[in-house]
């Protein structure tokens, strides 16, 4: 099975989307599943991962309903609310449904990231790692530090940094976000996703080159078997096409990359993580 581990739908008029303006105009439209389907098929991707975009627990529940009808969506990570007394409620509500594979921490919004290692947070997640729930982690390069702390607080949480923790592309930096993916590396539950970095590079200009060093570092030091592909479409419409957004990954392996390692990160880890 070759896997989308990372895309998002919406449907504007729902509200959800505070984000979402006129002042992003590629966004602000409907993007549904017979969008995304011509783009999977010329990769011969046969399924996704679609992953929530609004803090709601009803865009949870929309996704959710419309995964019931989509046969190209594997499975759905949606959003909870660890500061809610009721966070589990709603978890166990969502786990009932087949193709809810686990929940999106949003790090990139929190004021103060280290907001995460509040006790009743670390607390939280410590309950989903003695249930080895899946969860995917928005956190941005300057943010890494407290996900570190975290992360030796919940040792054995199954989690995945989304979008290679959004280190400054565009200028090209590497550090302390290289030392910092290192030890982070070091927790073998924690997979990482080779995506959303078109738009952390310079949008009307990037090239190629621009993301070898920051890839390859990531499959370096996670390894060959806790990295998987996403596409981040439609958020990379605001600097590439899904097909520049593969060339990008495919251009970036290093030569010594094996068929194996391909199936792997196009698919087979996502698989395995998310538990499918």
């Amino acid at each position: 099975m070759r896997i989308d581990a990372h895309q998002h739908y919406w449907k504007i008029n729902r509200g959800d989307y505070g984000w979402i303006t006129p002042a992003l105009p590629v966004l602000n439209r409907d993007y549904l599943p017979h969008d995304l389907l011509p783009h999977l098929g010329q990769f011969n991707l046969d399924k996704s991962i679609v992953v929530q975009a609004a803090q709601t627990l009803e865009e949870t529940e929309y996704l959710l309903t419309l995964s019931e009808s989509t046969e190209s969506i594997a499975g759905v990570v949606g959003w909870l609310d660890l500061d809610d007394p009721d966070y589990l409620i709603h978890y166990l509500k969502f786990s009932q449904h087949p193709k809810y594979v686990g929940f999106r921490v949003m790090i990139q919004e929190m004021p103060d990231a280290r907001a995460i290692l509040q006790p009743h947070i670390v607390e939280a997640l410590r309950y989903f790692a003695k249930e080895d729930v899946p969860i995917d982690l928005l956190v941005m390069a300057q943010q890494l530090e407290p996900v570190i702390e975290l992360l030796e607080l919940v040792p054995g949480l199954r989690a995945v940094i989304d979008h290679i923790a959004k280190p400054s592309i565009a200028e090209g930096v590497m550090e302390p976000w290289k030392s910092q993916m290192a030890v982070i590396a070091k927790h073998p539950k924690l997979y990482c996703k080779v995506s959303g970095m078109v738009t952390e590079a310079n949008h009307l200009s990037w090239k190629m080159g621009d993301f070898t060093a920051y890839v390859q570092h990531i499959l370096e030091v996670i390894g060959t078997e806790r990295v998987m592909f996403g596409s981040d479409w439609p958020v990379c419409l605001l600097a590439a096409s899904y097909e520049d957004v593969v060339g990008i990954v495919n251009e970036s392996l290093p030569g010594s990359w094996t068929e194996n390692d391909k199936t792997r990160l196009f698919g087979l880890n996502a698989k395995e993580f998310y538990q499918l």
